[in-house]
């Protein structure tokens, strides 16, 4: 275990590294969700109406944290796959050191990449009228969900990015990521949606993660009467355990069966 978190620790400090050489790369990407709140909250913000009254804005980032998360699914496929075609995790394979490093070093820069992009966010969020409202300790939990969101889905963009091996699938990625990140309570109630779609937004598992953030925070929500609007807190635990513990090992796997 001690050689297997060391591994890990030189990964994370070698994809660090490439960073802090392309910061542009970093930027752009801090620099999107701060378009999208500004877009959301002031172009199409007027014509919102939050369910039980409310600022939108303040329902608005909660929902934009849990997005935003979602979205870095994307960031993490694009990096495996392209180690993956360029043959740099063959030869990390060839290597003396534990199976396990290469995934769960990546994991860990991508999710101190979202660390810096969620504080980015709250600094807008701030700056445009968003407050928690409820406390700091309440929040510090907010942020913890919405952290462990994206946790469990690094281990999905990582087994997506080993098995599929070819950074031209991304196209297709997004096209998983978005309607997933949209068909949720991130931006919008699943009451104004049909019935059954809004039954399926309502289960999504960022909705669970948006919803329980608001709850946290203090902030509007769209309330509703069903077992996962009053249950939120618990299905963003749940979804985020169930993801990691799907595809934590599939992670695993797929590393070992390259090139087998």
């Amino acid at each position: 275990m001690r050689w297997a978190v060391a591994d890990g620790w030189t990964i994370t400090r070698r994809d660090l590294a490439h960073w802090a050489n392309q910061p542009g790369q970093i930027l752009a990407g801090l620099l999107f969700p701060v378009m999208i709140v500004l877009m959301f909250g002031y172009l199409f913000g007027g014509g919102m109406t939050v369910p039980g009254g409310g600022d939108y804005r303040e329902f608005l980032m909660p929902g934009m944290f849990a997005l935003t998360m979602v979205f870095g699914l994307e960031t993490t496929f694009a990096a495996v796959s392209a180690d993956a075609a360029r043959g740099v995790t063959d030869r990390f394979r060839s290597l003396p050191m534990a199976s396990s490093a290469v995934v769960t070093g990546r994991a860990a820069a991508d999710l101190l990449n979202s660390a810096l992009t969620l504080a980015v966010l709250v600094g807008c969020g701030l700056a445009v009228g968003w407050r928690a409202e409820a406390g700091p300790g309440r929040a510090a939990l907010a942020v913890g969900l919405v952290l462990l969101l994206r946790f469990a889905l690094l281990w999905l963009g990582i087994w997506l990015g080993l098995v599929v091996g070819n950074p031209e699938a991304l196209v297709a990625v997004q096209i998983l990521v978005w309607p997933v990140g949209f068909l949720s309570s991130a931006l919008v109630s699943p009451a104004t949606m049909p019935g059954w779609l809004g039954a399926i937004a309502e289960w999504n598992p960022l909705s669970a993660t948006a919803a329980a953030a608001r709850e946290l925070f203090g902030n509007p929500g769209w309330g509703g009467d069903s077992w996962a609007a009053q249950h939120a807190v618990t299905l963003a635990v749940a979804w985020p355990l169930l993801i990691t513990a799907v595809f934590f090992p599939l992670s695993i796997r797929a590393f070992r069966r390259l090139g087998g």
